[in-house]
């Protein structure tokens, strides 16, 4: 099973990802990190109904664009924090749960900060030292 959740539903793209392994079921569910952790946390629900369990969450939402701070700290960070927070009630070994992976997508920009972009920057480092933290 391949579950996406993002803003823009791209049929190519789930059809594309569906031939490569026609043994794979490739969901789409419509999803903005930037929702409230309730949201999340119940769109999970409907998935973990469904599915039963999910190995591995890959938080790889991003925007890199200076001139809307809220809204790249939003995407950035804290979608990746509410999402992270949401599934990890469902995974909770201490509440029987399975367990599982996270994959929190970075960028070189969390260690080495470039001036260009200080925002981007920021919430970059904000997602290291937040996954650092969790590990």
């Amino acid at each position: 099973n391949l579950v996406i959740l993002d803003r823009i539903d791209n049929g190519a793209v789930i059809a594309e990802l569906r031939a490569i392994n026609p043994k794979v079921t490739v969901t789409f569910y419509p999803y903005d990190v930037t929702v409230p952790l309730a949201e999340t946390t119940k769109l999970l629900k409907t998935i973990f109904a469904q599915l039963k369990t999910v190995d591995v969450l890959i938080n790889g939402a991003g925007i890199l664009d200076d001139h809307q701070i809220e809204r790249t700290i939003a995407v950035n960070f804290t979608g990746l924090v509410n999402t992270t927070t949401a599934i990890l009630d469902f995974w909770d070994k201490r509440k029987g749960g399975p367990g599982g992976v996270i994959c929190n997508i970075g960028s070189v920009t969390g260690f080495n900060a470039i001036y260009q972009v200080p925002v981007y920057s920021a919430s970059k480092a904000a997602v290291v030292s937040f996954t650092q933290s969790i590990a």
